[in-house]
């Protein structure tokens, strides 16, 4: 019934085996990838024909986490699988990002791919899994697709190299790095790193590169045996007349206007000179005026990479290393805990961060669980910040991978939650773009945040790397404008601090590029973020000592874990108190560690003082601060240390007489007691006396010792309690001789009932 083929290789120590033919067969291509026993379906599927008046490649990706894969039920209200997570959306542009440039030029075919996790182990990470199905299915599909790739994650621990380690092994490593390559060239990167050497992070993407290979040759091998007739592709080299006209109608405009620095004054006159292309054919039939609009965007990307090629002239007249002009601000904004105005030429963001308490962390529920997170950054892109109208609402893909990039960025620097145990959400707001705003996040994003008080290991900057390569002759650009990101060959962008990159992320539009390139680029990007560096330094050097006044204010102690159930109380009974009377915020976790937080340092410092004093033992000798809480004939009892109770004995108020412990204190006052004895029982002797009750310093101890009293002497006999008794055992016991009974049987006695007595007690007469 089903003709499946198969192909299966050991990868990374275990099995990677791709099988198609037994699910999802009406699709243009499905592959059923399995890892461990982690398992994703991948299912192409392309329109037959292209829309009319189409210009662009609909390829559009779908990555989808089932929570049956994991043994798992949804959480929340709804009980099923719902709309893209942030993992779902960027496991999708993982796929995307490798895959798209890979298609021919004028190929509009609109294309499906649809990758479900339908099994999951909690090792084998499902994204590579994803990646490698997809491009399977694709390569067997039949579609002009010039693949196939290969994916892998690496990690860095202890100077080795890791293929496809767990999240936890990555969690305890110095690097996540993931690769898509073809057998000749790198595609795509992604990564986050704990400040690496540009030596190692390029040797991680070279050991990547060798594994995939390995990858490749799978797929190869299941295309040989299960893949589809490919499809007829129209050739574009019958455009040649066509563009030549339009190279003799606007040639020497786009080059005078990409001459123009000025954005706004560039987009209009290339503006202009589109309008009248498409004027010239506006009598011709729809594909003509289609393909011409097309050509002249590509005769505006060959006069810019050819000046570029030829004497290194940007469209904004630098060289091709030179740096935009950088201004920073901090404290931009008067009541966020902290912010920053970052600009660099024609991009600009405004970033702020917020400090919150443990309950403001975000939950995340995935495939391994219920996860919490105490860094956010959210990345926002208006369309005034290109000068454009457009939907302006929640983000997008592009806004949601961004966001992702500057978080990997920032991420390794935070300091830990030991030392800074607050929620941290830093938002970008992009309010102009030319140019990467994405480094510009990062760069506003570590400012506000030093602004703001967090002790970063040290701060980071970003930049975006552009390549123009025409066979063997590239270039290199560092700052790349949008222009050149949009005509160039390489979106290359690179993070970190003065001691290594934390971030690196590579998309390529052409078939890949060599290690050479690579090298180059990361050396180049060096250079660029020291500059970066030094320009934001120049606004604030390391991060602010104080928290804004706006900010809470978190401290934390750790208490013995049995002394827990103390400060929570009988359901909850003390803690509650304790926040009620202070006005602070208690969390306490499993291990004993206590959060208090609150805008208000005196508040913090309540509740510090009552949770120690129910966690510590008092000290004998010790001066503590108390409160009456009751007063009684022979003295008052004083609350101390938060939870314990101490007794003043009324010769203890005073060094003189004290008739009435009334005439000294009454309930509430506050007094300074002294720790006289703490008995085997645990009841406390206090004492004011030996106290001064205005400074709470201890004073001397004035009055006299009492005398010793006199023995007592020796006791008369009191004679053989046995002779007075009796024996113990019956008879004569000393009280007047034999008793008698003591009492008569109940059921005997005048006035008794014998129905009352238990059934086992009745007589059977």
């Amino acid at each position: 019934m089903f003709d499946v083929k198969t192909v299966s290789l050991e990868w990374g120590g275990k099995t990677l085996t791709l099988e198609t033919g037994r699910v999802a067969r009406q699709a243009n291509g499905a592959v059923l990838a399995t890892y461990g026993e982690t398992v994703v379906l991948c299912a192409v599927t392309a329109a037959k024909n292209v829309k009319e008046g189409q210009d662009f490649f609909p390829l559009t990706v779908h990555y989808q986490e089932k929570f049956s894969a994991a043994g798992r039920i949804p959480g929340g209200f709804f009980k099923r699988e719902r709309g893209a997570t942030e993992k779902e959306t960027l496991v999708s542009r993982l796929i995307d990002r490798p895959v798209r440039p890979l298609f021919p030029e004028g190929f509009y075919n609109e294309i499906n791919v649809i990758a479900q996790v339908l099994s999951y182990d909690g090792e084998s990470e499902p994204d590579i899994v994803a990646m490698i199905a997809a491009s399977a299915a694709l390569t067997i599909s039949g579609l002009p697709f010039m693949g196939p790739i290969g994916a892998a994650r690496v990690g860095y621990k202890d100077g080795e190299y890791s293929l496809n380690p767990s999240m936890a092994q990555v969690a305890e490593g110095e690097l996540d790095l993931v690769v898509a390559a073809t057998g000749n060239a790198v595609m795509m990167v992604e990564s986050e790193a704990k400040e690496l050497s540009e030596e190692t992070m390029l040797g991680a993407v070279q050991f990547a590169h060798a594994e995939i290979r390995k990858v490749i040759n799978g797929i190869i091998d299941l295309a040989e045996k299960a893949a589809k007739e490919p499809w007829e592709v129209k050739s574009q080299d019958g455009n040649a007349a066509l563009k030549a006209e339009i190279k003799k109608l606007i040639g020497k405009d786009i080059t005078a206007a990409y001459k123009l620095t000025d954005k706004s004054a560039r987009s209009n006159a290339l503006n202009a000179l589109r309008d009248k292309v498409k004027a010239k054919y506006a009598e011709a039939d729809g594909q003509t005026i289609m393909t011409a609009i097309k050509l002249t965007k590509k005769l505006e990307a060959e006069i810019v990479r050819g000046a570029i090629l030829k004497d290194g002239k940007r469209i904004d007249g630098r060289t091709t290393t030179q740096i935009r002009p950088i201004e920073s601000m901090v404290g931009f904004l008067p009541r966020t805990h902290g912010s920053a105005l970052f600009t660099r030429g024609e991009t600009q963001s405004i970033c702020t961060t917020t400090l919150g308490t443990k309950d403001a962390e975000q939950m995340i529920d995935g495939l391994d669980g219920l996860s919490y997170s105490n860094f956010m950054l959210h990345y926002n892109f208006p369309p005034y910040s290109v000068g454009e109208v457009g939907r302006f609402g929640a983000p997008g893909r592009r806004e949601v991978g961004h966001g992702k990039l500057a978080w990997r960025a920032l991420h390794p620097v935070l300091p830990s939650k030991e030392d800074f145990p607050y929620t941290i959400r830093v938002l970008s707001d992009i309010t102009e773009s030319n140019g990467s705003s994405s480094m510009a996040t990062v760069c506003g994003g570590s400012l506000s945040m030093m602004d703001a008080g967090v002790p970063l290991v040290r701060p980071v900057s970003g930049i975006a790397m552009g390549l123009i390569l025409e066979g063997k002759d590239f270039t290199v650009l560092s700052d790349i404008l949008g222009d050149e990101d949009h005509l160039g060959d390489m979106d290359f962008k690179v993070a970190g601090t003065s001691e290594g990159i934390t971030t690196m992320q590579m998309d390529i539009k052409v078939a890949g590029i060599t290690e050479a390139i690579m090298k180059q680029a990361l050396d180049q990007a060096k250079e660029g973020r020291a500059h970066i560096l030094g320009e934001m330094l120049k606004a604030l050097g390391e991060a602010r000592t104080e928290l804004s006044a706006h900010a809470p204010r978190i401290e934390t102690i750790s208490i013995d874990k049995s002394k827990i159930r103390d400060v929570i109380g009988t359901g909850g009974k003390v803690i509650r108190e304790i926040v009620a009377q202070t006005g602070a915020k208690v969390d306490i976790d499993d291990e004993g560690i206590i959060k208090i937080s609150s805008s208000d340092v005196a508040q913090i410092e309540a509740a510090k003082v009552w949770i120690l004093g129910i966690v510590e033992e008092a000290e004998v000798g010790k001066i503590y601060k108390g409160k009456v809480v009751n007063i009684v004939d022979f003295g008052a009892f004083v609350n101390f240390m938060g939870g314990k109770d101490g007794l003043v004995h009324v010769s203890e108020m005073k060094n003189e007489r004290v008739e009435k412990p009334t005439d000294v204190v009454k309930e509430g006052q506050e007094v300074f007691v002294k720790v006289l004895e703490i008995d085997q029982r645990g009841k406390v002797r206090l004492s004011m006396r030996v106290v001064d009750q205005e400074t709470g310093g201890e004073l001397e101890d004035t009055r006299p010792a009492r005398e010793p009293r006199e023995p007592r002497g020796d006791r008369p006999d009191r004679g053989d309690r046995g002779d007075r008794r009796g024996p113990r055992g019956g008879g004569d016991r000393g009280r007047g001789g034999d008793r008698g009974p003591r009492r008569e049987p109940r059921g005997d006695r005048e006035g008794g009932n014998p129905d009352h007595m238990p059934a086992f007690l009745k007589s059977d007469d």
